[in-house]
């Protein structure tokens, strides 16, 4: 199992994991997670860059501000549909080494916009739609992770690549107000912005502080991920995921874990700042995405030992409850109420997204083994085709998830400028009702359809 290219690769079968498998597929996860937290960084970066863009004196208006933070989300779900399919089209090795080294487009330009203060509008508009490459690049990454692992550790091992991933968000929001507070590359940087109070900021580094990180990963990809003929497909074979019902009930029940983590995680230093004027957000909103991030890996192994439906059929019972509990706070125009509540949202936000994307494989493992069955097919051929459909899926439903980056901040922004940001928080507390209404009749309940 040596080179860029594997042609062998049998997971499910002891010796072969232990003779090596496990050594190849850990490899290829653990250069994976520092490329998609990056990606994450470079994704969300305009929810911290946007707080400050007043200060260093840009006049947009609040709307206009939201939009930059709901942008990338846009094209960055939009992206993942295709990315959804190039893993095993070009290679997962391939891909994540172009994949990765295009995030340096946004963040130069980033570096380039803020330090003109003629820079229109539009121009950032651009940028934040640009950022959506970092956003897309999830969407390959778990497709080219699943294959690598067997059944019994696809929900830690997505798990693990996802929740760390994932932490590039609130290692962004923690990392970036630090960083433009100094001048850390010298000259190479460029000059300060100067506030109307008479600070130095250096915005620019919002951006530049990715360039190095961003340029290691890559060469560590380059050198040490491998592709899998395992994982070859080409578009048509997978576009049959469109077919597939259980596909866009998927897709459903992601946007509201998935996509309520990266919503929330856009929209909160916004959020913070316009309806608790008196709170400095920076200081508080990373710690959202952190524990979202960090409970992922968590969701995961609880997945593997309870199921997946299980597991996320009460997620949606406790999102359900800190939606109530973030709507009680807010009507006392409590901080630290509305605080924690939001930071268990996050928690379930993590929790869930890694049991719904344990149910995916073992969903269509399941429908193909019981296919075969009955058709007199072949095990093998089955779980082939189940690992083929399960990256389709996993990479397909994390575009539709990803569309909670675009909705969430669009939402709240409309109910802020309503006067009532409470009717953003009942919308998506509907939208889990819904949510745990068909993870209970497909997947939970005795008899479902498709119990895992």
């Amino acid at each position: 199992m040596s080179g860029v290219r594997i042609g062998d690769w049998r997971p499910e079968e002891t010796e072969f994991w232990e003779r090596g498998g496990k050594q190849v597929a850990n490899r290829n996860l653990w250069i994976s997670i520092p490329a998609l937290l990056l990606a994450f960084a470079v994704w969300m970066v305009w929810s911290v860059v946007v707080v400050k863009l007043k200060v260093i004196g840009f006049q947009f208006t609040e709307q206009q501000e939201f939009w930059l933070t709901a942008l990338p989300a846009l094209t960055g779900a939009t992206m993942r549909i295709a990315y959804s399919f190039t893993v095993p089209i070009f290679g997962g090795r391939n891909w994540t080494v172009l994949s990765t080294a295009s995030l340096l487009i946004p963040v130069l330009g980033i570096a380039a916009a803020v330090r003109n203060p003629e820079t229109n509008y539009g121009t950032f508009v651009v940028l934040a739609l640009l950022c959506g490459f970092g956003g897309a690049n999830f969407a390959s990454s778990m497709a080219n992770i699943n294959p690598f692992f067997p059944k019994r550790l696809k929900g830690t091992a997505l798990g693990l690549n996802a929740g760390l991933g994932n932490l590039g968000v609130s290692v962004m929001q923690f990392l970036v107000p630090i960083v433009i507070a100094m001048p850390l590359f010298g000259v190479l940087g460029g000059e300060a912005q100067v506030t109307a109070g008479g600070k130095s900021l250096w915005l620019q580094n919002a951006g530049l502080v990715w360039v190095p990180m961003i340029v290691v990963v890559t060469v560590a990809a380059f050198f040490g991920m491998n592709n899998l003929d395992v994982a070859r497909a080409s578009f048509r074979d997978q576009a049959v995921v469109f077919g597939r019902k259980h596909n866009w009930i998927m897709c459903w029940l992601y946007l509201g874990t998935f996509g309520s983590f990266i919503g929330y995680s856009a929209a909160f230093p916004k959020l913070i700042k316009t309806i608790f004027t008196q709170v400095d957000p920076l200081q508080f909103a990373f710690l959202g995405p952190l524990v979202g991030a960090l409970a992922r890996p968590i969701g995961g192994v609880l997945a593997d030992r309870f199921g997946g439906a299980r597991v996320t059929l009460w997620n949606f019972v406790a999102m359900i409850a800190a939606v109530g509990g973030v709507l009680y706070f807010l009507a006392a125009h409590s901080f630290a109420g509305f605080f924690s509540m939001f930071l268990l949202l996050f928690i379930t936000t993590g929790v869930g997204n890694a049991s719904t994307f344990k149910m995916i494989p073992v969903i269509f493992l399941n429908l193909k083994m019981r296919e075969a069955a009955l058709r007199g097919g072949s095990e093998e051929s089955a779980r082939l085709g189940a690992t083929r459909e399960a990256s389709a899926i996993l990479g397909f439903s994390s575009a539709i998830g990803a569309y909670g980056g675009f909705i969430i901040p669009i939402v709240f922004g409309n109910a802020i400028k309503a006067g009532a940001p409470q009717t953003a928080l009942v919308q998506f507390l509907v939208f889990y009702l819904t949510c745990l209404g068909l993870t209970w009749w497909f997947y939970d309940r005795p008899g479902a359809e498709a119990p895992c």
